[in-house]
């Protein structure tokens, strides 16, 4: 409520001075002379005195429903009947500081000082499997006993709690299902007794492993949920005791102690509360080719025999115990082939029983197939070998351990021995790229850019071969000798252990630069090289002139000191380029530019070969050093370096061609010129030539037309003619045709309704015998039913009996009268006359009868 609301309803209050007040509703009316404030309750018309004042109301009493409750402050004091205690002034009398609970009853005021804490609220329902947990804040006394302040105890369900002012609610409690192969964990908070009675300190745990629901004590809480490890053949549980305890099999468990639980001790284990699960241990399957070494291995006693191993051998099936682990896990039986072996080295001294030999720490051997081999715990397997199959261009390096002396093997199947080891032959790394590349040092040679990377590294143990092309030279230095080989090609080169490839570093690129060519291979040629050189005239004209030589060695390979001589120049393309490009500086150093220009070509081949006795230029330019020779040079181009030299040639050079132009362009001209007036007169005669063709044609042209339309008026009547013929005689066929049509579909339609008569009268006969045929059966069946049946009940009744049956009446006659006596009997109405013509005849008959039959 806001302040301005607030304060209008106390001015209202201090206003009014009647006051209705409704039922079930109060007043608070505080009397200003004896300053005591009292309780007027409806319904009622209350008329404020001028000394009174209403302090609060009308307010609706508090009414607590059932299953309710309210929590009132500073309650009133009542009396045994249960109405308010009154001080001398009038004043209700207050519990201050104290609290009153007041469950379902009649609606109620609030007295002066009264103070509604906690509104109404609807009671707690405590359900099954659930509990509150207590607390009391003051001593009393309850069903119970005496509680004293800090006691716990629980409310089970299923009900509803009664609040008491002494007590508080902590929490709820639910029950743990505890469900099959499951426990919990439970802990003590306090000295307390458990559910079956035992007592318990603060801090001890244990296991509740009965299936259903549980509800903690007061003083217990749950720990954790606990669930069974099922164990079977091949699973088995490793446990660590956390202290010294008793199991449920009566084994004193130590602290830290470990054990192994199988199947074979309970199908299913829920660990106690001082057992901690280590891990779950699968069980080891050894197959027949199989074995494991087992470090640590149990004793008789239980316990791991630190240091120790053993060896299991398949096929069999364990568990490992705690402290026991594999060496390398499971392995195989090694099994050697002829062409396989291990090498073996000893860990501790033993007998060897299947070679007869005593071993000793450290001994290495070599074990050969076919065998299967399974080490003893004394031995190790230091790696399996086995043979390497070499071809003639296949090899590999070895080194001996014990001597360190390396040596390179091929052409054969070798395998290595326990002392030896297959060696990596390290190259520098330019002569490892050189050998990675996939160039031709003679194809390729004018490729200078650099292959893609590849993967694949070089096998550093096996043989170092290199294919030398044909006409080409490399050079091999033993190190260990000192002393150099040349190899001529084609050839394939197999370094030896000591060997290394001489690599070559050449000039390159026009113009030449140094260390551009990386190459084993050095060229025989003939060859090329393209260089750029400037020269200055000595007219200090600068020019630049590219050039190409022809080269190539000349040496006999079978002298042995020639081969190393080509490889005494390490760049000889750089030496030979230098020296041919001094040698035309210096001639062309002392001509003048004109005179350069004239005769360039044989300045520069008689400044590089020289000239003989006759003034000739020689053929050749020889390298004494490496027997180098060149044999020509190709002058490619001839460049000023100066701007304005080459200006002015060109201008020169311009001129040339302009003058050159313009005289062809003149004759080309005249020649057009005279072409034009031939053609001229080639078409004045042709013009005539085609007018008179023309006129020819159109004369032709005339007479064809006359004959044209002669022809078409002729032949105008003549197709009109033939036309009404050929329609008439159309039509007339049309109508032969249209009749002969006509009588076809007549007779198809005669045939077809024959047809279709026929049909019908064969399926109506076919019907009508059928029906015939079903109604004879019919007949026969229910004749031969009715003949079965009279004859079923003659045989049933039988003949005597029907015989009896027809003579029943007269005989029961003939039965009556002989009961009677009588021999002959007449009865007559009276009414119906009788002939007695023959009764005297009959009677006469009886008569005569009768002495006959007694005669």
């Amino acid at each position: 409520m806001s302040r301005t609301t607030q304060s209008a309803t106390a001015t209202s209050l201090a206003t009014n001075s009647i006051f209705r007040i409704p039922p079930y509703y109060y007043l608070h009316v505080l009397d200003q002379n004896s300053n005591v404030t009292r309780v007027e309750v409806g319904p009622m018309t209350f008329i404020r005195q001028d000394n009174e004042k209403v302090i609060l109301g009308p307010e609706k009493m508090i009414v607590v429903p059932p299953r309710n409750y309210c929590i009132i402050e500073n309650p009133v004091v009542r009396n045994k009947e249960g109405k308010p205690v009154m001080d001398k002034h009038g004043q209700a009398k207050l519990r201050h500081a104290d609290q009153e609970i007041r469950l379902t009853q009649d609606p109620f005021p609030l007295y002066p000082g009264e103070v509604l804490k906690q509104v109404v609220t609807q009671l707690k329902v405590v359900q099954a499997n659930t509990a509150l947990r207590l607390r009391a804040v003051l001593d009393f006394d309850d069903d119970t006993g005496k509680k004293v302040a800090g006691d716990e105890w629980l409310f089970e369900g299923p009900g509803t709690y009664i609040p008491k002012k002494e007590v508080v609610v902590e929490e709820t409690i639910r029950a743990t299902v505890i469900k099959p192969n499951q426990a919990i964990k439970l802990r003590a908070r306090k000295e307390t007794t458990d559910r079956d009675g035992t007592v318990r300190v603060t801090g001890e745990e244990w296991l509740v492993k009965k299936v259903g629901a549980y509800l903690p004590g007061a003083y217990e809480e749950v720990v954790d949920t606990v669930d069974t490890y099922v164990l079977t053949d091949k699973v088995a549980l490793s446990l660590r005791a956390t202290r010294t305890f008793t199991d449920k099999n009566g084994v004193t468990r130590r602290t830290g102690e470990e054990w192994l639980v199988k199947m074979e001790d309970t199908e299913a284990h829920i660990p106690d509360v001082y057992e901690e699960v280590v891990g779950v241990v699968k069980i080891t399957t050894l197959t027949n080719r199989q074995y494991c070494v087992i470090m640590d291995p149990a004793g008789a006693d239980g316990k791991p025999q630190l240091g120790q191993k053993k060896l299991v051998k398949g096929e069999k099936s364990f568990f490992l115990l705690p402290g026991e682990s594999l060496e390398k896990g499971i392995q195989n039986v090694y099994v050697l082939g002829e062409d396989e072996g291990l090498i073996l080295k000893a860990s501790e001294a033993f007998k060897d029983t299947d070679a007869n030999v005593d071993r000793q720490p450290g001994d290495r051997w070599m074990s050969r197939g076919p065998i299967e081999y399974v080490p003893p715990v004394e031995v190790e397997v230091v790696t399996r070998r086995k043979a390497l199959p070499l071809d003639e261009n296949e090899g590999i390096y070895v080194r001996d351990m014990k001597t360190g002396k390396v040596r390179a093997i091929s052409g054969a199947t070798y395998m290595l021995t326990q002392d030896e080891e297959l060696f990596s032959k390290e190259l520098p790394p330019a002569v490892e790229d050189l050998l990675a590349e996939s160039k031709d040092p003679l194809a390729d040679r004018s490729d200078r850019s650099k292959p893609a990377a590849t993967g694949a590294k070089r096998d550093k143990t096996k043989l170092i071969t290199f294919r030398v092309p044909h006409n080409a030279a490399v050079q091999i230095y033993d190190y260990k000798q000192k002393k150099a080989r040349v190899v001529f090609g084609p050839e394939l080169v197999m370094l030896d252990p000591d060997e290394q490839f001489t690599q070559l570093s050449l000039s390159g690129g026009k113009p030449k630069k140094p260390n551009v060519i990386k190459s084993l291979v050095l060229l025989l040629g003939p060859d090329f090289c393209t260089d750029i050189i400037t020269i200055e005239t000595s007219d200090h004209a600068r020019l630049q002139l590219q050039l190409s030589y022809n080269w190539h060695f000349e040496l006999n390979k079978d002298d042995e000191k020639e081969g190393p001589k080509i490889f005494s120049v390490p760049d000889f393309v750089g030496d030979a380029c230098k020296a041919i490009a001094s040698r035309i500086r210096g001639a062309v150093a002392g001509v003048q530019f004109d005179d350069f220009h004239k005769n360039s070509a044989k300045i520069i081949r008689a400044s590089v070969f020289g000239l003989d006795e006759k003034g000739k230029v020689k053929g050749r330019f020889f390298f004494p050093a490496n027997n180098l020779v060149v044999t020509s040079i190709d002058i490619q181009s001839v460049e000023p370096v100066d701007q304005r030299t080459r200006d002015a040639l060109q201008k020169s050079v311009q001129l040339a061609i302009e003058i050159t132009t313009n005289s062809q362009e003149a004759a080309a001209r005249h020649e057009a010129e005279r072409l034009e007036q031939k053609a001229k007169g080639a078409l004045e005669r042709q013009k005539i030539m085609d007018e008179a063709e023309a006129e020819k044609s159109r004369k032709d042209l005339l007479e064809l037309q006359a004959s044209s339309s002669a022809v078409e008026s002729t032949g105008q009547a003549k197709a009109e003619a033939q036309s009404r013929a050929e329609a008439a005689r159309i039509e007339g066929e049309a109508a032969v045709e249209q009749a002969r049509l006509k009588s076809q579909a007549a007779k198809i339609e005669a045939e077809s309704e024959l047809e279709r008569l026929t049909a019908a009268r064969t399926a109506e006969l076919k019907y009508l015998g059928e029906q015939n045929e079903l109604e004879i059966t019919k007949a026969k069946e229910l004749s031969s039913i009715e003949t079965n049946k009279f004859k079923n009940m003659v045989d049933s009744i039988g003949a005597e009996t029907l015989a009896s049956i027809a003579t029943a009446g007269p005989d029961m006659q003939v039965k009556l009268l002989e009961a009677l006596g009588l021999q002959s009997t007449l009865i007559t109405d009276g009414n119906s006359p009788i002939n007695l013509f023959n009764t005297a005849h009959g009677l006469l008959g009886s008569i005569e009868a009768a002495p006959i039959k007694s005669e």
